[in-house]
């Protein structure tokens, strides 16, 4: 019998129980998928404590490349023996084998292997909707992004510098700076750093960023919009310090007219048309040598607690695959 992760309750890493499962035919409009590899997001771990509720029991995971073993009635995109990867509700990605959508899913390019696409997907689609549709990046900006050595930062660094986008990277260490560096980041802030705001600043010759893309949420609202450039945009996309509490929008205009976002990767790819377009244009940069998938762990899926915890206490670096 296949396994799987299951929570049947909110909470710490504790709560991802190793599980076996029934795991049906395909219906209608449906596929049988063999996972190949898995990838870890902070969603998961917001899905996990309940920050973003789930109906329990529930699975776990967005984004994975598989194996297509099966078909059911009205499949034509894919067939049997496949290569596809995919990222989007519902959750279970977290698993040995499932039942999944096959609208939901693209066609993996001999050029992408499949620890490539687990980490990709939602990472790379998130990169994707961060440069080129929740602010457009310019040759020439100057971009602030948070968690610039993990998974969505390094993606976002290579990209940009292939835009022609300045980057200010944020990070908690020396090491997480050199590597942000190395991908592309033109200069780094320390999380840390006692005049965060005018260190930016004078990056940016005192003028401010064009945008900040701000994943940890809480801690950094405010510092951010300190930021960024009259008329520029506030790109909140994460909750790594809890969610944002509420601000008065009077603040957006006190420091020039600011623009604010709250964007999902979801929205932007809601058809299996505008997916398999992003999904493209990712996989192109990809190929291309422009962006570099950085995976810096790897756990079995079995013991992906282990990799919440390595994940949310900031020991990771890059991309992390689960193995099944």
């Amino acid at each position: 019998m296949p396994k799987a992760i299951v929570i049947n309750e909110f909470g710490g890493p504790d709560v991802l129980q190793w599980s076996d499962v029934e795991v049906g035919a395909p219906g209608a409009g449906e596929v049988l998928l063999r996972h190949t590899a898995v990838g870890l997001n902070f969603i998961d771990t917001y899905q996990r404590t309940g920050l973003y509720p789930l109906e329990l029991p529930s699975g776990l995971g967005l984004e994975a490349a598989a194996v297509v073993e099966a078909t059911g009635a009205g499949v034509d995109y894919v067939q049997a023996g496949d290569r596809v990867a995919y990222t989007q509700m519902p959750p279970g990605a977290y698993s040995e084998q499932r039942v999944y959508p096959a609208d939901q899913l693209v066609k993996l390019p001999d050029g992408i292997d499949d620890r490539v696409a687990a980490a990709a997907m939602l990472k790379g689609l998130t990169a994707w909707y961060l440069l080129h549709r929740s602010y457009p990046a310019q040759s020439g900006d100057h971009v602030l992004v948070y968690a610039a050595a993990g998974g969505v930062g390094l993606i976002v660094c290579q990209w940009a510098r292939a835009l022609g986008v300045n980057v200010i990277g944020v990070v908690s260490t020396q090491e997480k700076a050199a590597l942000a560096k190395k991908f592309g980041a033109t200069a780094v802030v320390m999380a840390d750093a006692p005049d965060f705001v005018n260190d930016v600043r004078e990056l940016t010759g005192g003028e401010g960023v064009a945008a900040a893309y701000d994943s940890v949420g809480k801690d950094t609202f405010i510092q951010s919009l300190d930021c960024i450039r009259p008329h520029g945009t506030m790109v909140s996309f994460g909750n790594a310090s809890g969610p944002v509490e509420p601000f008065s929008v009077l603040e957006l205009g006190k420091r020039g007219s600011l623009f604010l976002t709250r964007p999902a990767v979801f929205d932007f790819v809601k058809t299996p048309e505008s997916l398999r377009a992003a999904a493209g244009a990712l996989f192109d940069v990809i190929e291309s040598g422009d962006v570099k998938i950085e995976i810096n762990q790897t756990w079995p899926l079995a013991e992906v607690a282990d990799a919440h915890r390595a994940l949310e206490s900031r020991q990771t670096t890059g991309s992390t695959v689960l193995l099944p």
